[in-house]
């Protein structure tokens, strides 16, 4: 129970920061859809790159339970820095010779534009045809090929003109790149660099709590994570209020309380563990380069935020020294297995590596939830007045609330009779189960959407639904079949590259997300229409192809079985 409360405190900080922080680039400091979206791929890829290198830190020298703790301390305080803002981003709108800043009213989608200059303020509408001032006499839109009525557009001294159209007038954008962008990055860098320490290495002591076949262990870690997602569920629902109603700060303020709660739980709780995930060598008297390990690595994990810091800042170039590393850690570990084990062990570790690869388009397809489905909902969804795009967050792990406890004993349930479905099986139905919630939304967004190109909110639940049940059958499995396959001298190195395998998906994940973004001024979308059929297009390609590659998956499951040499 102390690890089940240690990771649902630790997941509502994550997941609390997760609901807002697409909103945050777009609203705040008003990225692009693209950049945004870019932005939170090389954050989520670096984030799930660093348990490797925690991983290996724990085997080797601070044990897990160490190395959870250092990684807490860095996630509360990156948490608690998330909650300074800066101002942000601001835009200027430039019509003739008359330049009007743009102010925005409200987030989410309940959101109103102003243009003021001086003493005018003046409510505007902005689509594909040009900017209106809302109130005004409609004016007809220019046909295409002829020259904009002048007076139309407005000079100097005349007020904010009735219409414009697009090419009347220029938008542009300026950020506070002084304090506000440093600060976000140096913010991501201390979350990224806590993670890392803490997110393999818990997962470890978990393993630790069961013997090699015990069947509880499936349930054990389905409980688990049936723990990251209550932490989830209370975080949309309290930092998406929070930060939607009354300021980014006050909901990214109380993900760092969240994170700083699970901190003392898990060092008040530590004597409960009996001594489970300690160093493999005691560290009295051990040193690295003449300083104790632990205050090494304490200061270490402080003085490496400065380069991820300078790299976040650079977020385009992380996926091309990402793929490079995903690529030769991939290769030195089957090449270990290869040169280094034999008989079972070799087999089951190399089931092991095909199960992860096959992993790499699940986790892909699946975080489009804090990217490109977020903006989904806030572009393209039909939602009450109270619900925000933060919310759409909570249907996750929800279900999994409900769900988790009744997958973990259908499994128990099924392994008494001998008809669990073997660890292969189970990945190729989650592959399936999350191309068919994107195909969901392709058909909606073809087929089923009202007069202002929003689908209905119960679409987008149901495609949570369905990546939800293939995530139940995909993750808290894969956590399991990682500690059961590895060979126990390399599991945190093992747990380290199963998380390394969601840092290239999230890569991948940020290539399928910028193609779905559109243009936006001020953070709404300028063309509903267009947004709508770009999402459609992509997710109908994507659906398809994680059901196709889940049937291939399903084709080899016999062969991958008969490699794990009766660990099921």
């Amino acid at each position: 129970m102390i690890l089940f409360f240690t990771e649902m405190w630790e997941r509502f900080s994550y997941y609390g920061m997760r609901a807002l922080l697409v909103m945050y680039l777009t609203q705040h400091f008003l990225f692009g859809p693209a950049e945004a979206q870019g932005i939170y791929a090389a954050y989520a890829a670096l984030v799930y790159l660093m348990p490797v290198l925690g991983g290996m830190i724990a085997d080797k020298y601070l044990g897990a339970r160490k190395a959870v703790v250092i990684g807490a301390v860095l996630l509360v305080a990156g948490h608690f820095t998330m909650a300074f803002e800066g101002s942000g981003g601001k835009e200027s709108l430039t019509i003739g010779e008359r330049t009007y800043q743009i102010e925005v009213v409200g987030r989410d989608q309940n959101r109103t534009m102003f243009a003021v200059n001086g003493d005018e303020r003046v409510q505007i509408s902005i689509t594909p045809e040009g900017v209106s001032k809302v109130g005004a006499e409609p004016a007809a839109a220019p046909v295409p090929g002829q020259a904009a009525d002048a007076a139309a557009v407005g000079a100097a001294g005349e007020g904010f003109p009735a219409f414009t159209p697009t090419s009347g007038y220029k938008v542009a954008t300026k950020r506070d790149t002084a304090f506000g962008e440093p600060v976000l990055f140096l913010a991501l860098s201390l979350i990224i660099m806590g993670v890392g320490f803490l997110k393999a290495n818990i997962s470890t002591v978990v393993g630790a709590l069961y013997e090699q076949n015990d069947p509880r262990r499936d349930g054990g870690f389905t409980i688990f994570y049936v723990g990251i997602n209550l932490g989830s569920l209370l975080a949309t629902a309290a930092c998406s209020y929070l930060g939607f109603t009354y300021g980014w700060a006050y909901g990214f303020g109380l993900a760092g309380f969240g994170m700083l709660l699970g901190l003392l739980t898990f060092l008040l709780g530590a004597p409960w563990l009996e001594g489970r995930g300690g160093p493999p060598v005691p560290l009295k008297g051990r040193s690295i380069f003449g300083v104790p390990v632990e205050a090494f690595f304490w200061t270490a994990g402080i003085v490496a935020v400065f380069p991820i810091w300078m790299l976040m800042q650079r977020h385009e170039i992380v996926q091309t020294i990402l793929i490079p590393i995903a690529l030769v850690t991939f290769v030195s570990v089957v090449g270990y297995t290869v040169f280094r084990l034999k008989g079972a062990e070799r087999s089951r570790m190399l089931v092991a590596q095909v199960l992860i690869f096959f992993s790499v388009l699940f986790w892909a397809l699946f975080e489009q939830a804090g990217s490109s489905l977020t903006l989904f909902a806030d572009q393209s969804t039909q939602m009450p007045s109270w619900f925000n795009a933060g919310y759409t967050q909570m249907f996750n792990p929800g279900i999994i609330v409900i769900g988790g406890p009744i997958m973990a004993a259908l499994w128990v349930w099924l392994g008494k009779r001998n008809r669990e479905p073997s660890t292969p099986v189970k990945f190729s139905v989650a592959l399936v189960l999350v191309g068919a919630g994107f195909l969901l939304l392709s058909w909606a967004a073809a087929n089923n959407f009202n007069e202002s190109f929003r689908v209905p909110l119960m679409i987008l639940f149901l495609t949570y639904a369905f990546h939800t049940v293939g995530e139940l059958c995909l993750s808290p499995v894969g956590l399991s079949m990682i500690t059961k396959l590895s060979v126990a001298r390399v599991v945190g190195l093992m747990m380290g590259v199963w998380f390394l395998s969601s840092s290239v998906a999230h890569i991948v994940a940020g290539w399928i997300a910028a193609a779905t973004a559109t243009d936006t001024v001020a953070g709404v979308v300028t063309n509903p229409q267009l947004a709508l059929q770009t999402y459609g297009s992509i997710f109908g390609t994507i659906g398809w192809t994680g059901v196709g590659v889940g049937v291939v998956l399903l084709a080899l499951s016999p062969i991958l079985k008969k490699g794990m040499a009766g660990i099921h």
